[in-house]
């Protein structure tokens, strides 16, 4: 008898990655990707402060990227 493997790319409503803390992220430590470095520039230009250090962090840059978000209103 098989047993039925659980897909979770199957799901009706499945669940979001963006959902998860940045501080539990397996990668959060790495660097900031190239995406989220222009994002956090657009977002620091639209919101008149400097961009933050290149040596930033993905878990760091996706929660300043948040603040910034929610501080403008996106």
């Amino acid at each position: 008898m098989s047993e039925e493997l659980h897909n979770p790319k199957l799901d009706e409503h499945p669940g979001s990655n963006a959902e998860k803390d940045p501080d539990n992220w397996v990668s959060g430590h790495d660097p900031m990707t190239g995406a989220q470095a222009s994002y956090l520039t657009t977002l620091c230009e639209e919101a008149k402060i400097d961009p933050p250090s290149a040596d930033l962090n993905k878990a760091d840059a996706s929660k300043m990227i948040d603040e910034l978000k929610q501080k403008l209103g996106h």
